[in-house]
């Protein structure tokens, strides 16, 4: 099963991250932009996603993603439980919504092979 833990270390080992506790939930952000945050029970995340697609991922995979709560619906946001997801997914997951929110030459050097 996926941890806080696990989320950590894969969010701090991106470029210009940085970890905040806010209204006890662990957040990591690029500047004053939140990426990722983790439930305070530790079940679920929270993370950045295109809010036009938001309903199609839900709609795909009910049982795995759901909705923000209301007062983050106006935000680009969606939640996945994170009994429901391996490792290899939350990287993807993490790493695309690191990348919403970096600069596109800083998400490109980290992300390019060389």
């Amino acid at each position: 099963m996926i941890t806080a833990e696990d989320v950590r270390r894969i969010a701090m080992a991106l470029p210009r991250t940085e970890e905040k506790l806010v209204r006890e939930r662990v957040t990591f952000r690029v500047g004053r932009v939140v990426y990722v945050a983790i439930s305070a029970d530790e079940t679920s995340m929270g993370f950045a996603f295109p809010k036009e697609e938001r309903a199609a991922l839900i709609a795909a995979e009910p049982r795995k993603f759901h909705m923000p709560r209301p007062s983050d619906e106006r935000y680009n946001w969606v939640r996945v439980w994170l009994a429901a997801i391996d490792e290899a997914e939350l990287k993807e997951l993490v790493v695309e919504a690191w990348r919403m929110v970096v600069p596109k030459r800083v998400a490109a050097a980290y992300l390019s092979p060389s």
